[in-house]
């Protein structure tokens, strides 16, 4: 166990010290970011890592779950911990205690009342498409391999339906404990590349796969599988579980989480 800093004890607000913590990971490696017992998750990881170094039990909170497969380039989260460490020393401590699938790109104290899951006001997501398999084998570690869609103009009546308010019903599973399917999309873009399509989707919070369900209607629709018309009833009837392609969780990333006045959108 190593020790870093001083112990800090109870501060003047009556609590221990909260940090803040920034994460990237590869998801392929994990069972979701949710601790689950006998899986290898993320926040169990991380968890575990804070543990050897300062002892006691560490309790990490994320933005949001993340599910099997899907990776983070910035996911937030915040920790207790009863000692005084600086954010550039917990950095440095907890990458050579995690695993190379997971690195803290930053860290630092935190007001005592932040909560990186209450607090989030948004989300940044981008799917990633190659229509080949790239001959690094490292290069498509974020990325899906799929076949090129063939009607783009169709995929692109489809982003417009996604952007706004809408019930997402359809486009999650049936969650018995979550009542509420309503969300904003600000976002719903489309970058075709040579050889590939990076979708980015930003909203004000996201159901289980219903990001990765939006894109696999976009791309039955690309594939000439359904139309466009297919996915605005979607929207004007949510049911759970609509029969529409989830994409795989490999092409996912996390890549934001927004924290105060939500961003400017794109609507």
């Amino acid at each position: 166990m190593v020790r870093l800093g001083t112990a800090a004890g109870l501060c003047d607000h009556g609590r221990v010290p909260r940090y803040r913590m920034t994460l990237a990971y590869l998801g392929t490696a994990f069972a979701g970011w949710q601790r689950q017992p006998g899986v290898r998750t993320v926040q169990g990881t991380v968890e575990e890592a804070l543990t050897r170094l300062f002892g006691g039990t560490a309790t990490v909170t994320g933005a949001g779950r993340t599910d099997s497969g899907v990776h983070a380039a910035g996911q937030v989260a915040h920790v207790d911990l009863a000692v005084d460490v600086p954010g550039h020393g917990l950095r440095a401590a907890m990458d050579g205690a995690l695993p190379p699938e997971v690195r803290v790109v930053r860290a630092g104290r935190a007001a005592p009342a932040f909560h990186a899951l209450r607090d989030a006001r948004g989300k940044r997501y981008v799917y990633r498409f190659l229509w080949r398999a790239p001959r690094l084998p490292w290069a498509g570690l974020r990325s899906v391999v799929a076949r090129p869609p063939l009607d783009r103009q169709a995929m692109g009546e489809v982003a417009a339906l996604f952007r706004g308010r809408h019930d997402v019903a359809s486009f999650t599973v049936p969650d018995h404990g979550r009542a509420d399917t309503v969300r904003t999309i600000r976002r719903f873009e489309l970058r075709f590349r040579p050889g590939g399509l990076t979708v980015v989707v930003e909203g004000d919070g996201f159901l289980r796969y219903q990001v990765r369900r939006m894109v696999g209607a976009l791309m039955e629709v690309g594939w000439g599988r359904r139309t466009a018309g297919d996915v605005e009833r979607f929207l004007a009837e949510p049911v759970p579980g609509q029969p529409v392609w989830t994409a795989p969780g490999r092409g996912l990333t996390l890549e934001r989480v927004f924290y105060g006045r939500p961003p400017a959108g794109a609507l």
